[in-house]
């Protein structure tokens, strides 16, 4: 069922044509940014990849991929793409690029089993990335130092939109916050998943929320990952476990914490056997990504997701992601957006 969220009094800062223009600002500044930042090369990628192959991203193991039969194919399947977690990697390998670089891409999926509210649709868009790294990157704290670099690049972006839009003012503090999510659990043992980070985001106004998709001290992870592409599960020079993480800040305009991009260090040879076993999915070895892995053929890497239309919401100050893209919205949430002056494109 849907969910809306109808913040008080709401008025957009920027009309549709204004938001159109802004939409291109932070998209073209965000990606170029991005680029020379963590020395990315962009890259096409795949609207879709072949059923069984296990290059598919399995977001938290339960979601639909859409699938269809390819007549040419003798009508075996190919999936429209998750995200491109896996994919990524691999390209790593077949384009031979260099460790200490890496590549980006536009990644466009349709996700049918969303929840639809103010900030998901069944349609995503997000840079994908992938940087390799050596034996000695393989550790938490190269994982801050690539966050602090996105979050740089978030700083930057937020000022271009000031500069052409002095009616949004920066709201993102000077640096982010680093937590661990058994570090949040102490903290507010009460609190969901949810209301820890939104606690979190809050107080700090931006975080790295780390180890998530490993079990906690109470027996619960504090959000699914999959086995085959975060390293949720290695010890940390801090006695935690998991080296990803997500980039949470506070949003002013939805009063809650607002993911801009799930991200992390990949899963060794190693790693991937463990995850799966603990998992209990020993099987999917069998698939290509993971053949071409366990055969050593894939580079050590980092790699994550970073919301095209989250960063878009949040920089301009929107209250739905439906004043950001265009998708499909239930007769009921329109004309509620519609009588709240939420304007959906």
């Amino acid at each position: 069922m849907a969910k809306l969220f109808i913040p008080k009094n709401y008025d957009p800062i920027l009309d549709l044509k204004q938001t159109e223009h802004a939409i291109k600002t932070v998209k073209d500044h965000f990606q170029t940014a991005l680029s020379a930042e963590l020395r990315l090369r962009r890259v096409t990628a795949p609207l879709f990849v072949m059923k069984g192959t296990g290059i598919n991203d399995d977001l938290n193991g339960i979601e639909r991929p859409v699938a269809f039969p390819i007549k040419e194919f003798n009508d075996q399947e190919a999936e429209v793409v998750h995200s491109l977690a896996k994919w990524k990697r691999m390209m790593l390998a077949d384009y031979d690029i260099e460790e200490g670089f890496g590549l980006y891409t536009d990644m466009n999926a349709i996700r049918p089993d969303e929840e639809l509210s103010n900030i998901h649709s069944l349609y995503v868009d997000q840079w994908d990335w992938e940087r390799h790294i050596g034996k000695a990157d393989y550790q938490l704290d190269y994982l801050k130092y690539i966050v602090k670099k996105i979050y740089e690049v978030m700083k930057r972006t937020e000022f271009i939109v000031y500069e052409r839009y002095p009616s949004i003012k920066p709201i993102l503090p000077e640096k982010i916050t680093f937590i661990q999510s058994q570090d949040l659990l102490d903290k507010y043992p009460n609190y969901t998943p949810k209301e820890r980070e939104d606690a979190a985001a809050k107080e700090y106004g931006a975080v790295f929320l780390m180890g998530i998709g490993n079990k906690l001290s109470h027996g619960e992870k504090h959000d699914g990952r999959a086995p085959d592409y975060d390293d949720w599960s290695t010890e940390t020079a801090d006695g935690f476990n998991g080296l990803n993480g997500d980039i949470l800040v506070w949003n002013p305009i939805l009063e809650r914490s607002f993911e801009i991009s799930s991200m992390g260090i990949r899963v060794s040879p190693k790693v991937l056997e463990k995850q799966l076993d603990i998992e209990g999915c020993p099987e999917r070895k069998e698939l290509l990504y993971h053949k071409r892995l366990l055969n050593g053929e894939l580079p050590l890497s980092i790699g994550g997701g970073i919301g095209q239309s989250r960063l878009c919401m949040f920089f301009l100050r929107k209250a739905h992601i439906g004043e950001i893209q265009s998708s499909i919205w239930p007769d009921g949430m329109r004309q509620e957006c519609k009588d709240n002056n939420i304007v959906l494109v």
